[in-house]
């Protein structure tokens, strides 16, 4: 078995295919479609950040694609949709690097307060320039996060431990934690807030989602953070806002183009501006959280390999399936039709099989059931598990 990582991920993902008996083959840089067309014939496992497209001609040229890991907490850079049809399963990071986001965005609250961008660019330059003017301490400021999932929730109790005080918009309805308080809407957010912090996910809705007409609601010289996704933000918007002296300061860690690799040119309207962190999609990017995301990403695709688990898959019914020793286990991806589990267990039956446990779940069009039996099943048992009518991918493991 063999797995394909892109975009420098983790040693530790390395470490945990090879235990599990997986070849790795590791590469710095992303792949273009086209590259991706040549390098995936005869690759099981994918493993990619945010930098790799995933589309639909890409799935078609994968015949041996088994299951794709996103060492990044988003996966709108994978076609779920046309994975899933192609029972490809794909596994995401969804907490490993929160800590690491909000840490980064808390300093940047700090050093766009205190003005520091342009305080050590002078000091670089030989100027000592020690003045007050512009410089604010972040206590008592009203932070406004847009996006109260993992990240924009764990941002609110650090943010409030600081001394920040917290409001937070969403579309979902959302716990409050702390004194955080919820706003209707995002204009009541935005007409409040000192600071807006951006938290929402790279779904196709959300591109453009900021734009002129929200810099405009902000309150004067207000600060503005993207940490989320680039394309969400209308840049050319925010270079007018920071020019004009509404937004006092902003950092962005997301680009809606990106480098593809390191030392490539990085092109962007916010170049140049005052008061301005851009920093390059490095918010996840601490060695703590990506030693933890290459674990558990790679974690997910040996379990899925050797024990049928797909358990936080984003694409394919989630069925839970420790490894138990001693068992034959039947991993059956079928239709979600009426019978295919009665089929299957009619099946065992005949051949006399002792069913020892039986875990099914459904998503959208697809079913999904695990089946530990006691003792190995003959060929012809499995050949007619795998030419059932509504099988999708049929697979016999332990034995």
């Amino acid at each position: 078995m063999k797995a394909l990582l892109l975009e420098n991920i983790h040693p530790s993902a390395v470490d945990r295919l090879q235990k599990a008996g997986i070849e790795v083959d590791l590469r710095s840089a992303s792949m273009s479609e086209d590259e991706l067309l040549d390098a995936l014939p005869g690759i099981d496992l994918l493993g990619i950040r945010s930098n790799t497209t995933i589309t639909p001609r890409v799935l078609a040229s994968a015949p041996d694609l088994m299951a794709i890991g996103c060492f990044c907490i988003g996966t709108n850079q994978v076609d779920l949709e046309e994975a899933a049809r192609r029972t490809v399963a794909v596994f995401n990071a969804p907490y490993s690097n929160t800590r690491s986001v909000v840490e980064l965005v808390i300093g940047e609250i700090i050093v766009l307060a205190r003005r520091l961008v342009e305080k050590t660019e002078r000091m670089h330059d030989g100027v000592w320039d020690k003045s007050a003017a512009g410089s604010h301490e972040i206590r008592g400021r009203t932070l406004g996060i847009v996006g109260y999932g993992n990240i924009g929730s764990q941002l609110s109790v650090v943010a409030e431990a600081v001394g920040l005080r917290v409001i937070f918009y969403d579309v979902t309805d959302r716990l409050a934690h702390g004194n955080a308080r919820r706003m209707n809407s995002l204009e009541e957010l935005l007409a409040e807030a000192d600071v807006v912090s951006l938290h929402v996910d790279g779904r196709p809705g959300n591109a453009g989602f900021f734009g002129a007409e929200h810099f405009a609601l902000m309150k004067p010289r207000s600060l503005f953070i993207n940490a989320a996704r680039g394309m969400v933000v209308d840049t050319e918007s925010l270079r007018e806002h920071i020019l004009s002296g509404h937004i006092a300061g902003a950092a962005l860690d997301v680009f809606p183009i990106e480098p593809k690799a390191q030392g490539d040119e990085f092109e962007s309207p916010l170049r140049g501006l005052a008061n301005v962190i851009l920093t390059p999609h490095v918010g996840g990017s601490t060695q703590e959280a990506q030693e933890e995301i290459g674990h558990f990403v790679a974690g997910k695709l040996a379990s899925y390999v050797h024990d049928g688990s797909t358990a936080l898959s984003v694409n394919l019914p989630n069925v839970q399936a420790a490894p138990t020793p001693g068992v034959v286990r039947l991993a059956h991806l079928h239709e979600n039709v009426p019978g295919v589990l009665a089929e299957i267990n009619r099946v065992l039956a005949e051949i006399e099989a002792n069913v020892l446990a039986q875990s099914l779940a459904t998503r959208g069009h697809q079913g999904y059931v695990v089946t530990d039996v006691s003792a190995p099943l003959g060929q012809a048992a499995i050949d007619r598990l795998r030419s059932m009518p509504h099988t999708l991918r049929m697979r016999h493991l332990h034995g």
